[in-house]
């Protein structure tokens, strides 16, 4: 089981938009030196939504080619047609990904039975670890710890990511009793710490791409049971759970990575740059964290 701060990694751009593969492989080797446990290639903080299909498979390739088996590198593969799930998850395992973490379907609102059902195809047709990933804020879909729990019974699906961002899914999904080996992953840094204290296995992580090294070290700590140490580490990356979220996501990151030097400050439309008013309050949240 991947356990800790799983960074979902942003996907480095030029001014023109462009995939800088140069600077996501810098990412990668800087992610790996500061401790991070995992890599989420192409999430939504990989901005997949606008990648073509060519781009997200090259940036699975580029992730993998150079994390070197280092650490596990888990490839976002959802999609709102089954049949494409099913596609780009074929071509994840193809590449070489650890496993691969697969979004409700967005935008069509399918019903708990449609969102059994769509899981399970996938995990029968390709036979890597799957992840599920809940997300209602961003797909209008919410997967119910009921289906979750059907879920957990299907070869393959290993996982989930809540990321309703409220403690009582967490404590509901905790409340199962699903099998030990089902890891649970937080996708809401604010309540993170919490979550992992509660019992859930790691984060996959915004705050993780701006500080690498206090993520690990607030996961290493939470999923040891220290609470105090969890909590020194987590008062320092407070600002940024709250304040990376300023613009819709990856905006804010990708701007504080750009002014740490990490990448340029390409994003792609509909995606535009940070509105200027936001800045001071980054600013001082990456200043709290250390990081600048």
């Amino acid at each position: 089981m991947i356990k800790g701060s799983i960074v979902a990694i942003v996907t480095p751009m030029t001014a023109s938009g462009e995939v800088d593969f140069d600077s996501l492989g810098r990412l990668v080797e800087w992610h790996i030196t500061e401790g991070t446990d995992a890599i989420v290639a192409v999430g939504t903080t990989g901005e997949s939504a606008t990648l073509s299909v060519d781009e997200h498979l090259a940036v699975i390739r580029k992730v993998i080619e150079v994390s070197a088996k280092r650490v596990p590198v888990i490839a976002g593969t959802g999609a709102n047609s089954t049949t494409e799930a099913i596609e780009l998850t074929q071509l994840a395992k193809d590449a070489g990904a650890d496993a691969c973490l697969i979004v409700t379907p967005y935008y069509n609102k399918p019903p708990q039975e449609g969102l059994y059902r769509h899981f399970k195809a996938i995990a029968e047709a390709v036979n890597v670890p799957i992840i599920l990933y809940n997300v209602p804020g961003r797909t209008g879909c919410d997967m119910l710890p009921a289906t979750v729990a059907r879920l957990a019974g299907v070869p393959n699906i290993v996982g989930i990511k809540e990321a309703k961002g409220e403690l009582s899914r967490v404590r509901d999904l905790l409340a199962l009793g699903l099998p030990a080996s089902f890891a649970l992953y937080t996708g809401d840094d604010a309540t993170a710490r919490d979550s992992m204290l509660l019992g859930f296995h790691g984060d996959i992580s915004v705050t993780a791409n701006v500080a690498p090294k206090l993520m690990h070290q607030m996961c290493a700590a939470a999923l040891a049971g220290d609470a105090a140490k969890a909590e020194a580490f987590d008062a320092k990356l407070a600002l940024l759970h709250k304040n990376l979220f300023v613009d819709p996501n990856p905006i804010p990151a990708k701007w504080a990575l750009e002014v740490m030097g990490r990448i340029p400050g390409g994003i792609r439309l509909p995606l535009v740059p940070m509105n200027p008013d936001h800045i001071d309050v980054v600013q001082t949240s990456l200043r709290a964290a250390g990081v600048i």
